[in-house]
Order: structure tokens, then C-alpha cells, then sequence
């Protein structure tokens, strides 16, 4: 069965869509089945998986509303290689429809259900913040992803998401924990860098991915064009750092199988 990751950040431009859409296919590349859900109302992550917003017939929208079966809704990245379910801006009403359903923080978790079986990872793309979105992906999820810079506000910020992710977990998920934090821009010639790469070892420990995704044109390049650095450019730091990602997230996953059946 998949496990389910939301990539989260309450903060924007840390490299969520990136980590998304890049994360998804450096595990493809791994021979991993994977679904990427689009839950960001600016689609982007759609847009990077070469699929055009604007176009869409049906989006993930209509699955959380339920008005479509995610077959209906599916589609496939031809350059990543995964499946996609995809975004636009009609999911921004999504947060005044789903107020009015009932169970509205578990719809996604209820349609994931059927399907969990098809897939190794599912990856969940959210929005900057701490919205019905949001919470649907979190209440989905198995594990957090956070990708985070390594700069002073990004601290404060993930004290608040750490203090979400809690309080969702005794309320609503209680199998939900944080998988890893994630430096993304990273550059070691900056001593605030290196202070705050730091701080995060001491408090976080083994949740601090070893993998760190360096400042790199290719990786903001790629989503213009389309596709994941991997296959934008396969030799660029930026696909080579997250190909790295994907072998340490597999690599934990099958340890802790083990673990657990120990």
C-alpha cells in the first residue's frame, strides 16, 4: 500500500512544487509507482508536470466536491512518469464547499482509499497555508515532508506548522508524524546556512533529510518548460540532489519496515 506524503510548508517559496514534482520523479526513476495530487489552487505543480491548467476538464477539484471518480480526473506526466491529479483555479472554491460537507477535513483520505493499492508513494503538493486544504492532505497523510531554507523566519514559521501537525495528529489523524525536513536553496558559503542547518540537527535529529537541494538555474528553469530536472537536465546539481532525496527516502521507508515487522 502507498504511503502518503504532503509536502508542507505554511511559508511560500520553499520549494514545495519543486520538491513535488521532482521528488515524484526521481522515484519513478527508482521503478516506484507514484501519484502526484496538485492541492494548490495556483496549479503549478500541474503546470510543472506538463499538463496545461487552463485545459482541464475535470481537476481535483471535482473529486473533493464529489462530482468525479479520480479515474475521470486522472492524468499522466509523460516526462515525469507518474500519474497526476491536477489543479487549477477552481479548487479556490473548494474551501467554501467544503465547509458545508460533512466529514469535509477527510474527504481526500475517503477517495485515496480505493487506490492506495496502485502506487508506492503518493505525494501531496499544498498550498502556502493552513487551510481545508491543507488539512485534507494532512488527515491523508502518513507523513510530512517540509521543505524549509535554512534562514531565520523560516524558524518561526516552523514552529507554528510543527505546533499544526500536532494538534491534527490528536484530532483528526493519529497516525500522522513528520517524515523529514528538507534544506532546500541551500548554500554553504553563508553562515546563517550553517547556524541554521545547525539548530535543526540539535532539535530534529535523523528527521533532517542527509539530502540538501542547492540554489540551481536548472531546477527554476524546468518547470517552464514543462518537466522535472531529471529529465530537463539529468546532470544538473539540482536533479542529482534530488534523485539523492529519493534513495534516502526509500532507504528509510524499507528500514522501518523492518523495524515494524521485527
Amino acid at each position: 500500500m502507498a504511503k502518503v506524503f504532503a509536502i508542507a510548508n505554511q511559508k511560500g517559496g520553499v520549494g514545495k512544487t519543486t520538491t513535488c514534482v521532482n521528488l515524484a520523479a526521481s522515484l519513478v526513476a527508482t521503478k516506484r509507482r507514484v501519484l502526484l495530487i496538485d492541492l494548490d489552487p495556483q496549479g503549478n505543480a500541474t503546470m510543472g508536470s506538463g499538463i496545461d491548467k487552463h485545459s482541464l476538464e475535470h481537476s481535483i477539484y471535482d473529486v473533493l466536491i464529489g462530482e468525479c471518480d479520480l479515474s475521470q480526473v486522472m492524468q499522466y506526466s509523460e516526462h515525469g512518469g507518474y500519474q497526476l491529479l491536477p489543479a487549477n483555479r477552481d479548487l479556490t472554491a473548494a474551501e467554501v464547499a467544503l465547509l458545508e460537507m460533512k466529514m469535509k477535513e477527510s474527504r481526500l483520505r475517503y477517495a485515496l482509499a480505493p487506490i492506495r493499492e496502485n502506487y508506492d508513494y503518493i505525494l501531496i503538493d499544498c498550498p502556502p497555508s493552513l487551510n481545508m486544504l491543507t488539512i485534507n492532505a494532512l488527515v491523508a497523510a502518513d507523513g510530512v515532508i517540509i521543505p524549509m531554507q535554512c534562514e531565520y523566519y523560516a524558524l518561526e514559521g516552523l514552529s507554528d506548522l510543527v505546533n499544526s501537525i500536532q494538534r491534527i495528529s490528536q484530532l483528526l489523524n493519529p497516525k500522522l508524524q513528520i517524515e523529514g525536513l528538507l534544506r532546500t536553496m541551500y548554500d554553504p558559503r553563508i553562515s546563517l546556512t550553517n547556524d541554521v542547518s545547525a539548530q535543526l540537527k540539535a532539535h530534529f535529529g535523523d528527521k533532517l533529510y542527509d539530502a540538501v537541494i542547492p540554489r540551481n538555474v536548472r531546477l527554476a528553469e524546468a518547470p517552464s518548460f514543462g518537466m522535472p530536472a531529471l529529465v530537463y537536465d539529468k546532470q544538473s546539481r539540482g536533479a542529482i540532489a534530488y534523485l539523492a532525496l529519493a534513495g534516502e527516502l526509500v532507504r528509510r521507508q524499507r528500514a522501518a519496515a523492518k523495524t515494524a515487522t521485527a
